[in-house]
This record gives C-alpha cells, sequence and structure tokens, in this order.
C-alpha cells in the first residue's frame, strides 16, 4: 500500500513540473507579444517626418505594372511629402518575381512618381529585393553610395517598428512616416497584420531572419 502510494506521489512530480515549464513558457510569451504589441502600435501611431536627404517607399504589390491600393498609398504619400520638401530624392523599393512579367515594384513605384511629376533625376528604384530585409539592406547600401545621412521611410503603420529596427541593425538613420489608411480595416484583418508583425519581429530578434521559417513568415504580402 505504502509503495503504491509512494508511486503515485512520483507520478505527480513527473507530469508537474512539464506542466509549470509550460505553463511558464505561455506566460512569458505572452507578455513578450503584448510589449511588441504596445510597440508596434506606437511606431504606428507616430509620424516623425523631418528633413532629410531622402524619401524611401517599402514596396507592396503591384499589378500588370499598377501598384496595389496598400502601394498606391504608399507612393501618394511619399510624393506628398516629396512637394512638401521633406528631401529632395525619392527611393522606390521591391523586385519583382516570374508571374510579374518582368515588373518589379521598384519600377512600378519609379513610374508612379514620375507620372506625378517627380523628375527622373530625383528618383532612384531599387529592383532586385524581395522582401523588407533585403529592402533595409539595399536601402542601406544606396545610403552609402550616395553619401544619404537621414532617410524619411514610408510604408504602413504596422510595418514601422520592425522597419526601424532592421534599418537600425544596418546602421541606417531613419525617420518613420506611415501611409494614411485605406478604406476601412476591419478587427479581423488588423489583428492578422499584428500576428504577421510580431511574428516577423520575434523571428528576426531569435536570428531565424535568414532562414526558411523568416522567409515564410514574412512572404511578399502588402505589408513587406
Amino acid at each position: 500500500m505504502v509503495e503504491a502510494s509512494s508511486k503515485t506521489v512520483r507520478r505527480r512530480r513527473g507530469w508537474r513540473l512539464p506542466v509549470v515549464v509550460l505553463l511558464t513558457a505561455l506566460a512569458l510569451a505572452t507578455v513578450w507579444c503584448v510589449a511588441i504589441y504596445q510597440r508596434i502600435a506606437q511606431a504606428a501611431a507616430q509620424d516623425q517626418a523631418v528633413l532629410s536627404d531622402a524619401i524611401a517607399v517599402f514596396g507592396a504589390a503591384e499589378y500588370a505594372g499598377r501598384p496595389s491600393p496598400v502601394f498606391h498609398a504608399r507612393l501618394d504619400h511619399a510624393v506628398a511629402l516629396y512637394q512638401k520638401g521633406i528631401a529632395p530624392l525619392v527611393i522606390t523599393l521591391g523586385g519583382g518575381s516570374n508571374k510579374d512579367s518582368g515588373k518589379t515594384e521598384g519600377g512600378v513605384g519609379r513610374d508612379y512618381l514620375l507620372a506625378r511629376g517627380v523628375p527622373m533625376e530625383n528618383i532612384i528604384a531599387e529592383t532586385t529585393s524581395v522582401d523588407t530585409e533585403q529592402q533595409v539592406h539595399r536601402l542601406a547600401a544606396i545610403a552609402r553610395d550616395h553619401g544619404l545621412r537621414h532617410v524619411v521611410v514610408v510604408s504602413d503603420g504596422t510595418h514601422m517598428f520592425r522597419i526601424r529596427a532592421l534599418c537600425d541593425e544596418a546602421g541606417l538613420d531613419v525617420y518613420t512616416s506611415p501611409r494614411p489608411a485605406v478604406g476601412h480595416i476591419g478587427r479581423y484583418d488588423l489583428a492578422l497584420r499584428y500576428l504577421h508583425e510580431i511574428a516577423s519581429y520575434t523571428s528576426f530578434r531569435l536570428d531565424l531572419h535568414g532562414g526558411s521559417v523568416y522567409r515564410a513568415m514574412v512572404g511578399q504580402a502588402d505589408g513587406g
């Protein structure tokens, strides 16, 4: 009888430790996600645009040579900043794929800016990057090549926190300027955007951003 009771106690102790570990991990993960959510929301609510050397527009989808509504809004915001005299140069970022029939986000962005009155000599189109991390690296290279010290970056509000983190790592001094909202964003879609950014930022901080997990997370969707 005593031996049976002893076995029961050992079994209880055996499953108790994994449960405690699991609950602790869930609690830490929750705290982390809430903290990152708050920082994403804070960055999304701030427009830091000040006089700079260039405005960089992060790419989003393009359809047969025409910017998607999200990309359209980013480009319009960049044009407005340019017309205010925030910077004399606009950089469009983003490559393409085989399904894009040779079109690139950077090239489509350049053409859109030209049609809005921005002179060719005041535009740099980057056309090889495939995700946010690569866009930041290409932007850093362009900044070095052209002696750009301060850059205003334009993208979606929820995208800004991760962009700033990547730019800080690349040694870029940037100011964030979120594009205006396009239409109404439902709670579900907004929640997905936040989850996407939390997961992508977490993967970046865990140094998974060079692997397939990170690429699957960031993809080439309209948020970057």
